[in-house]
């Protein structure tokens, strides 16, 4: 039994099921590890903000690759920490969770409460947003956070078993805390905001190929999803989340992008799709259409595992 493989499977189960760990997640003790160093550290330069992203990244990925190395004699045992990190990681089921209940407060007409549950989803302001622009962000997130919380984790531990699993999570963590451009982070996050476009770059593509490919599923065309990501893709700012993003602009028939404000910066970003704007019945869809892609993901990281005999 290919052990690797067999624990991505179970760990994508349990977070399918379960959601992430309710209590002590292990994340969110990595995050506050990151604070304390940040706090600690903090220049605002690159060399400061790239020394800070080696550390903490490379010292987690030591650990993982330890804890790997040590339990592999045991397939019982290597199977069981391989699922367990593997759950850790995936934000698959609470992803869908947190878009379901912003439907659910569009469906009932409670524009509050659905800006509210917003927040959990995406960095931009809510406060001015109607039912499309809610349905429109909620759609956007769900697209680009499949591939970086579902389908890069899982690709990133069938390549490189625990140390892989810990180490993507670890610089996916740092973007989302340094990473974004501000006057603080300018220069200190540079260097994780950079490290996690490089390995995301085949887990968007992953994505938004599972997308075209899954299109029917969701009432789209394969062909309209293809030829969004083809032509749109790039128009983003994200190298990875435009094509992910225009995939399923694609294969369900809508148009996003558009003008988006954070805090005081407002982004005027360019369309992608030909279609009408996003309703909130477009977020069920959405929601369908990501866990199609996570579980070809799954499919396709298992046998890259598996054929790696480990």
């Amino acid at each position: 039994m290919r052990t690797r493989a067999a624990g991505l499977v179970v760990g994508f189960a349990a977070d399918r099921v379960l959601g992430d760990p309710a209590r002590h997640h292990p994340v969110a003790g990595f995050g506050s590890v990151a604070r304390l160093v940040e706090l600690r550290l903090y220049r605002d330069d690159r060399l400061t903000g790239s020394a800070y992203t080696a550390g903490l990244v490379g010292g987690t990925a030591v650990i993982g690759m330890l804890a790997d190395r040590l339990t592999q004699r045991s397939p019982v045992a290597h199977t069981l920490l391989t699922a367990a990190t593997t759950w850790a990681v995936l934000g698959g089921r609470s992803l869908s969770r947190e878009a379901e209940r912003v439907h659910a407060w569009l469906d009932d007409a409670d524009l509050p409460a659905a800006r509210e549950q917003l927040t959990h989803l995406v960095g931009r302001d809510p406060s001015g947003l109607g039912p499309m622009e809610i349905s429109r962000a909620t759609v956007e997130s769900v697209a680009e956070n499949t591939s970086d919380a579902v389908v890069a984790p899982l690709l990133a531990g069938a390549a490189g078993g625990v140390g892989g699993l810990v180490a993507y999570r670890a610089v996916n963590t740092l973007d989302a805390m340094v990473g974004h451009r501000s006057a603080r982070y300018l220069h200190f996050g540079w260097a994780s905001a950079r490290l996690d476009d490089v390995l995301n770059l085949a887990p968007s593509r992953l994505s938004a190929t599972l997308a075209v490919l899954c299109a029917p599923l969701v009432d789209g065309s394969r062909t309209a999803a293809l030829s969004t990501w083809r032509r749109d893709g790039r128009r983003h700012p994200s190298p990875n989340a435009g094509p992910v993003e225009a995939s399923f602009a694609g294969a369900l028939g809508v148009q996003l992008g558009g003008t988006n404000t954070y805090g005081e910066r407002i982004e005027h970003r360019p369309t992608l799709g030909d279609g009408p704007s996003a309703q909130a019945t477009d977020i069920a869809r959405a929601v369908r259409l990501a866990d199609a892609v996570g579980l070809g993901a799954l499919v396709v990281s298992a046998a890259i595992a598996w054929r790696r005999r480990s």
